[in-house]
């Protein structure tokens, strides 16, 4: 059993609902061991769109890095979401896999730990209320990343 942790966000609809809706398809096809409080945050990359609701889950199973990643990609796909439209723009969800366990990945169309974790306040605070002496690897502890964070200019 691998645990992984899995970043979600959305900014479009009942922002609450799709993310309480997108951790029950989760538990039914994995373990969710930990699900973070829902906090909103500000747009990041692309700044004139509506604020975002981010949560983080902690889950432990027995499919690869690929095949979780696939999950996320299918579930998106069940709750609407459309790659249409700009790249870092206005999504019913986002599920990102953050973390799975100690592996550290770069192949086509799956990085991990995620490549931009370490830039994003908004995935890293639910990240350390689930785990804060968990360690990105080639990062460091999630609350160093934290701590060590600055507002991108």
């Amino acid at each position: 059993m691998a645990r992984a942790y899995v970043g979600l966000g959305t900014n479009l609809g009942d922002r609450e609902a799709m993310l309480r809706h997108a951790v029950e398809l989760l538990r039914e096809r994995v373990d969710v061991r930990a699900v973070s409080s829902i906090r909103e945050t500000e747009p990041w990359g692309l700044l004139d769109q509506p604020p975002f609701l981010n949560a983080a889950v902690e889950v432990e199973t027995e499919l690869t890095p690929r095949e979780l990643l696939d999950l996320l990609l299918e579930l998106e796909r069940l709750l609407g979401r459309t790659r249409e439209g700009p790249h870092y723009g206005p999504r019913t969800i986002d599920l990102d896999l953050l973390v799975y366990g100690e592996e550290t990945l770069d192949e086509p169309g799956l990085t991990v730990p995620h490549p931009r974790l370490h830039e994003r306040r908004f995935a890293l605070e639910p990240l350390a209320e689930l785990a804060p002496d968990l360690v990105v690897p080639g990062r460091g502890p999630v609350n160093r990343l934290l701590g060590d964070y600055t507002e991108p200019r």
